[in-house]
C-alpha cells in the first residue's frame, strides 16, 4: 500500500499541537477591517483549536 500524499492546502493552513490537536488561524482578518470592532479584531488574532471530531480526518490530510 503506497503512502498517502499530503494535502498541501491543509498543511499550509493547519498545524498540530504537541498533544495532536489541530490548531489554525481564524478567518476574517484579511480585509474590510474598518467595519469590525476593536474587540472582534483582537479576538481574531488568537488561534483556534479545531473540533475533536475533525482531528482524525485532518491528521490524515497532513
Amino acid at each position: 500500500m503506497p503512502k498517502k500524499k499530503t494535502k498541501k492546502m491543509t498543511a499550509k493552513r493547519v498545524k498540530l499541537t504537541a498533544t495532536g490537536k489541530v490548531k489554525f488561524a481564524r478567518p476574517g482578518k484579511g480585509h474590510l477591517l474598518s467595519s469590525k470592532s476593536r474587540k472582534r479584531k483582537r479576538n481574531l488574532r488568537r488561534s483556534k483549536i479545531g473540533h475533536a471530531a475533525d482531528h482524525g480526518r485532518i491528521r490524515e490530510m497532513i
